[in-house]
């Protein structure tokens, strides 16, 4: 057998590298379109973090799922946000996906080894919101109703963290096994100040969150399922007030094993299935 020259791709997908002024951090964007003719509204779009690792499984997945006519799968563009590094879950990430963090709360790592730099959310959110969504919806014909953000671990801890704070971003959230422990818990803060807004205004714009874990997870030291599960409890009782929860605990699966059955379900749900 002779090894071909040819480099593996991925159909119908481009990568672009592009530099935020508000991180000076450069950030590798890939993107996958669907095939045929756009819709005349646009396409349905899912932001996904940690793209490095999560952006070949999310778009495959949704070309896959959409050629084969399964129903609740239709044509979805994806934007994978990763790094210019080969690893699948770099170190920068700590510092894009965290709020700004007491470090002195943190457990110790493994190995003994020092946290990287964290606390960086609140600028890869002005990343995404001024810089990458104008530059998506500039190239791609987006359906603006219909955008979604994906997020697993400390991705899924900053999934939160932008509903909370600015739920008008995107329609649709979705959180797998989100990192609810991160610096005391410090997410709940922002979760009360989201509950008091929601239930103070008279017609709040309709926001959907999607929340999942492992059920292998209950027993992380770090209360994986029980802090979602006690989330979601509280924010179900929102839903008169235009939040709309779904939950749903992975039977038999750990912190990454959950991912696979994960990303068939966050497309579903991106495309208000």
């Amino acid at each position: 057998m002779k090894v071909a020259e040819q480099p593996i791709t991925l159909p119908r997908s481009t990568v672009y590298n592009m530099v935020s002024t508000y991180t000076n951090r450069d950030y590798r964007i890939s993107v996958s379109v669907p095939e045929g003719e756009a819709p005349s509204e646009g396409y349905p779009v899912l932001y996904v973090l940690d793209g490095n690792a999560l952006f070949p499984l999310c778009a495959e997945s949704a070309r896959v799922l959409k050629g084969r006519g399964i129903r609740g799968f239709g044509p979805l563009v994806v934007v994978g946000i990763g790094y210019l590094t080969e690893g699948n879950f770099p170190a920068d990430r700590f510092y894009e996906l965290t709020p700004p963090t007491d470090r002195a709360s943190l457990p110790p790592r493994p190995g003994g080894e020092e946290w990287p730099p964290t606390g960086g959310g609140d600028n890869f959110l002005r990343f995404i919101e001024e810089e990458l969504k104008p530059a998506i919806e500039e190239a791609y014909p987006i359906d603006r109703s219909k955008q979604a953000l994906f997020g697993h671990s400390l991705g899924g801890l900053f999934t939160l963290n932008t509903m909370f704070t600015k739920p008008d971003l995107f329609q649709t959230y979705i959180a797998g096994s989100p990192s609810i422990w991160w610096s005391n818990r410090c997410v709940l803060e922002a979760e009360k100040a989201f509950t008091a807004n929601r239930t103070v205004e008279s017609d709040p714009t309709p926001v959907r969150l999607l929340m999942t874990v492992g059920e292998e997870e209950a027993s992380h030291p770090n209360r994986m399922l029980h802090n979602a599960e006690e989330m979601y409890q509280r924010l179900k009782t929102l839903e008169e007030n235009g939040l709309s929860v779904d939950f749903h605990v992975f039977p038999g699966e750990g912190h990454l094993s959950v991912l696979p059955g994960l990303i068939g379900r966050a497309i579903r749900f991106a495309l208000h299935k």
